[in-house]
């Protein structure tokens, strides 16, 4: 009883300090959940998602806005208790202790003019019946794009494609490429949900240690203040690397994000297969398949594949190498759901070497890491395992000790180890902490790797030397 009777005083208490008597006071101010709105980099011709302001009234007594307007209101809408016409918006009382809720969304900026992002403002101004004036800054960049195809437009078709630095791509559905498949250094292609790029011929995508080639969808906003889009896989499709021939595919420095599938290179060749290299690349964030290698030949050096809802790696037929790799399957492993699916028990890299018709799977691992949250990360599916003919030297790798005649000079991870391997495996969304698999200090990948595989890679995937050093496996080398 004395519980309740002291909530209704605090109740009554709080209710006399507020007054519903607009004030004639001068000095009297609202207050703002910030005095700048700021929106993430929109592309030219599309709008934006919406954002809220908060208008507060501090004081005790009420006050009355009997006016608001922006400067421009070219850009910007905006809509205030549920009002989209602002001219309508005339004496709207805010009482003491009271707020009221402005939400605010870029409409279509069209363009720019410019290569590079281009700032846009407005300010946001409240009028009170006290003859004060308060304003708030709106404020967006503007990007201007290419566009390839319209959306529902189904495909486009080109007998080549190349692609330039000059201005980021916007591709709405599927990019189908018939021959050479070229993409400069420092090209950004921002791919519209649904799309993908299919590339029936030779493909030279080479970007540089400074000017690396983006591959990600076209949502630049965020899904909640700490959350980019980026952030969430599955925004667009991904791409494919179809052939019946054999074909070269090169793939320098290239960062391709938060899709369904990375990239899918298959082929029906019945004599010499196509031939993928990367270098310097980064497979990130799909909610399928991060690299998959069906009847195709490859090299991949310096190259971090990491959290993917299915396998990171599926090898099947071909001869594959990898080396000063990074593969880390953590995907979805944060207190904060974003993503569309979950985890699926898969490890993070599988070898199929069971097809009786398809060319032999021959895939070899040195210096290089395939880990991940479940308890086995590596599957090799042979028939006799002390025939496998695939290589694995100095890896740190998380499954059981590979009983394979060329497998030797690993470290294997214990079930009961607890020894940090990155410097972050875990997405910590409110301390705006994001996965980071460069090595920890004290990870047990430090120095292990073969000298001799990393002679001709003297700089791991961020330019650190590794001459003179014991070198660590994975793609990225700590410095000493």
């Amino acid at each position: 009883m004395r519980k309740w009777l002291l909530i209704l005083l605090c109740t009554c208490a709080l209710v006399s300090c507020r007054e519903y008597r607009v004030s004639d006071d001068p000095t009297l101010r609202l207050a703002f959940s910030c005095d700048t709105l700021r929106f993430d980099t929109i592309i030219s011709e599309q709008g934006s998602s919406t954002l809220m302001l908060t208008v507060y009234n501090p004081n005790r007594s009420a006050l009355l806005i009997d006016r608001v307007w922006l400067d421009k209101g070219d850009i910007f809408r905006v809509n205030i208790d549920g009002e989209p016409d602002l001219d309508r918006l005339t004496n709207l009382q805010i009482n003491g202790g009271d707020s009221l809720f402005v939400f605010v969304r870029c409409s279509q900026t069209g363009k720019t003019g410019s290569n590079t992002a281009v700032l846009i403002e407005d300010r946001l101004h409240f009028h009170l019946a006290t003859n004060a004036t308060q304003e708030v800054l709106l404020e967006a960049y503007g990007q201007d794009v290419t566009r390839i195809g319209k959306a529902g437009c189904g495909r486009t078709q080109l007998s080549e494609c190349h692609l330039t630095a000059e201005q980021p791509y916007l591709i709405f559905d599927t990019l189908i490429v018939g021959g050479q498949l070229t993409i400069e250094a420092g090209t950004t292609i921002y791919m519209h949900s649904g799309a993908c790029i299919f590339a029936l011929g030779d493909v030279s995508a080479k970007g540089t240690l400074n000017n690396p080639i983006l591959i990600r969808g076209d949502r630049l906003d965020r899904l909640f203040d700490s959350v980019p889009y980026l952030y969430a896989g599955g925004s667009w499709n991904g791409i494919y690397l179809q052939t019946e021939q054999p074909r070269n595919y090169d793939f320098e420095y290239v960062d391709i994000l938060s899709g369904n599938i990375g990239l899918y290179a298959y082929s029906t060749c019945s004599g010499a297969l196509p031939t993928l290299r990367m270098d310097g690349c980064r497979i990130h964030n799909h909610t399928l398949y991060g690299l998959v290698l069906q009847h195709v030949d490859a090299l991949v050096t310096n190259t971090e594949i990491s959290n993917c809802a299915s396998y990171c790696v599926y090898c099947d037929g071909g001869k594959h190498d990898f080396i000063h790799s990074t593969i880390a399957s953590y995907f979805g492993y944060t207190t904060i759901r974003i993503q569309t699916v979950a985890k699926e028990n898969a490890a993070a890299v599988y070898i199929n070497n069971l097809s009786k018709s398809a060319p032999h799977t021959i895939t070899s691992f040195y210096n290089s890491i395939i880990t991940g949250f479940l308890a086995n990360q590596l599957v090799v599916a042979t028939p006799f395992d002390q025939y496998y003919p695939g290589t694995f030297t100095g890896n740190y790798l998380k499954t059981d000790t590979l009983a394979f005649p060329h497998a030797q000079h690993n470290t294997y991870r214990a079930s009961a180890d607890t020894t940090k391997v990155f410097r972050n495996d875990f997405y910590k969304y409110k301390e705006y902490v994001y996965y980071d698999f460069r090595l920890d200090s004290l990870s047990p990948a430090i120095g292990i790797g073969d000298s001799l595989a990393a002679v001709p890679y003297p700089t791991d995937r961020e330019g650190v030397s590794r001459v003179g050093l014991k070198p660590d496996a994975g793609c990225y080398q700590s410095l000493p």
